[in-house]
């Protein structure tokens, strides 16, 4: 147990006591794809969420039409709020071509549709729905600093599951990333690297933050959603603005490195919005030393992680940790072109217009009755596993 502050206002777990939070005023966002549908995870969260009795619960959902309509009637179980945005109606898919928004889809735009609808709201939760050990007082925890006058909170927790360190695209790639950047920089330019490395688990898909906050921020496509958020909230909010709170046990899907939503794939990403977002608070990168700085700063890291998992009685695979960063080192280079979505403030589309589309989607593809079989006597878990979808893979939540 310790209590040592970052430079962002770090909140510690030190007892059991679950702090008063204005989960009233808030809008929950959970963003799922179709495997998601009947899981047992999916319905802890929604469960617990029950409990918490939010102003809403937003779902981003990404799946064919032919499973959107069970899906929806799955959720409409729930004694909760939830409102069903389905990401991928025709309507809707017009709409956002129209305006000029059209474009790849992933997690990222799954959620900032998701945050649009939040903005009638006060505050606005975000989480993903495989956490196999969801707590009501993960919401709770993470509106807290926000009644306390911070604008964006962040969740923290340590990734140890199956006698292992886990958490590898964190470990192995963003903070070693980090690291080496602001031995490379400047102490006067370094401000934006100090901020993301005050984050302890920087790419935890938990927060939460005003809607005043969220209608400024320019939003990842897919992966590099939680980076890109905190390059965001650093221009908007900064130190003084954020916070990072502990959420305690968190277990959640792992991913392999290889293969085409592995973690390699991720750390391309993952690697491309954290270079966007330095760069775009004014630091000049010299990519031609970068993966080799990169190489130094994570083998430091590596020899303590391998100390700290033998001190706790951990498995640890030292020769598996290198080859990862090896894998890792591949991914660094320029940014490519910026595909990020714009602030709702400054969009060219109303979450008004969104929500009548994919309202619009949702009643048609009800209506035409494909894909939806009576389930109300079945309980999660049960029911026929959909088969996944052919889009977006990286809607998968859970970062390995």
């Amino acid at each position: 147990m310790e209590y040592v502050q970052e430079r962002v206002t770090t909140l510690h777990a030190l007892t059991d006591h679950r702090p008063d939070a204005p989960t009233g005023r808030a809008a929950v966002v959970v963003p799922m794809t179709e495997r998601e549908y009947g899981t047992l995870a999916a319905d802890r969260v929604l469960a617990a969420l029950e409990a918490v009795d939010p102003a809403r619960v937003i779902v981003p959902l990404r799946a064919p039409a032919e499973r959107v309509g069970p899906f929806a009637d799955w959720l409409d179980g729930f004694d909760v709020t939830v409102e069903p945005l389905w990401c991928g109606g025709p309507r809707l898919t017009e709409l956002l071509a129209a305006r000029g928004l059209d474009g790849s889809r992933g997690k990222g735009r799954d959620v900032w549709l998701g945050l649009g609808r939040a903005l009638e709201e006060e505050f606005v939760v975000v989480h993903d729905a495989d956490t196999k050990t969801y707590s009501p007082e993960f919401v709770t925890r993470l509106l807290f600093p926000l009644a306390h006058g911070h604008e964006f909170s962040k969740g923290y927790y340590a990734r140890v599951e199956d006698g292992a360190l886990y958490g590898r695209l964190f470990r192995l790639f963003f903070r070693p990333l980090v690291r080496a950047l602001a031995d490379a920089t400047e102490r006067r330019e370094a401000g934006v690297l100090e901020y993301l490395d005050s984050f302890r688990y920087a790419l935890a898909g938990e927060f939460a933050a005003t809607t005043d906050l969220v209608s400024r921020l320019r939003v990842q496509r897919g992966w590099g959603l939680e980076v890109g958020t905190l390059g965001e909230t650093f221009a908007h909010a900064g130190f003084a603005g954020s916070a990072q709170v502990d959420l305690g046990r968190y277990e959640h899907d792992h991913r392999s490195v290889d293969g085409p939503t592995g973690l390699a794939d991720m750390s391309r990403a993952v690697g491309e919005a954290t270079l966007r977002a330095v760069e775009g608070a004014g630091v000049e990168i010299e990519y031609d030393a970068l993966a080799d700085r990169y190489r130094e700063a994570a083998d430091g890291l590596i020899r303590g992680y391998e100390t700290d998992a033998a001190f706790n009685g951990l498995d640890y695979d030292r020769a598996a940790e290198r080859e990862q960063v090896a894998t890792y080192a591949d991914a660094l280079g320029p940014p490519g072109p910026d595909t990020r979505l714009p602030a709702w403030r400054d969009a060219p589309v109303t979450p008004a217009e969104i929500a009548d589309a994919a309202r619009a989607d949702l009643a048609a593809v009800r209506e035409s009755g494909s894909g939806s079989p009576d389930r109300s006597d079945q309980k999660a878990g049960d029911i026929d596993r959909p088969r996944r979808a052919d889009s977006g893979a990286d809607a998968a939540p859970g970062e390995d």
